[in-house]
């Protein structure tokens, strides 16, 4: 496991976002040192789910996307979930959020549905990515390049399918805050 000791870590999301993919990289990357903190659009707690329709519990917000520093975090999460990501994806400001951190060259970890996020905020062109499989064609009609992978890594982005490659995806998310 990498010490990420001193390292920010941002998670966005809203209710119905999958439980797994914001709680597992949450726990991971805080029980390896980071600080990690979750906003939603006004700082309200979020419904997590499994398989888009359970719910698994209501996690509090740390604050709201408007209160993120871009150049006081080290890596941004956006995890998936169908109703979450596709929230996201018409959000404006998650979409600046992405794009600042895509400008300031910082990790952009995107997992399941939430590279249609990438999308609408006009950043797939050019990169090679994975996301859940009915996200593909999104993704190649952006200009991108999709891959059936655990885990993609193009220069800042990290992209992995769904909950199975966690592991993979948290491990990427360590790399690039340990490079």
């Amino acid at each position: 496991m990498a010490d990420l000791s001193g390292k920010n870590v941002a998670i966005i999301a809203v209710t119905f976002v999958e439980d797994a993919e914001l709680t597992t990289p949450r726990d991971a990357l805080t029980e390896a040192g980071a600080t990690v903190k979750i906003y939603s659009p006004d700082g309200s707690s979020i419904q997590t789910v499994e398989g888009d329709t359970d719910p698994k519990q209501e996690i509090q917000a740390d604050g709201s996307f408007g209160d993120i520093d871009v150049d006081t975090i080290d890596a941004l999460v956006v995890p998936g979930g169908t109703v979450n990501a596709d929230k996201l994806r018409v959000d404006e400001d998650a979409q600046e959020l992405v794009r600042q951190v895509t400008e300031a060259d910082k990790p952009l970890a995107v997992i399941c549905h939430a590279p249609w996020l990438l999308v609408s905020a006009g950043l797939v062109e050019g990169k090679r990515l994975t996301s859940f499989e009915s996200v593909a064609l999104d993704v190649k009609n952006a200009g991108g390049t999709w891959v059936d992978e655990e885990v993609v890594v193009d220069g800042n982005l990290i992209t992995s399918r769904n909950p199975d490659d966690l592991d993979a995806f948290v491990g990427a998310i360590e790399d690039a805050l340990t490079s």
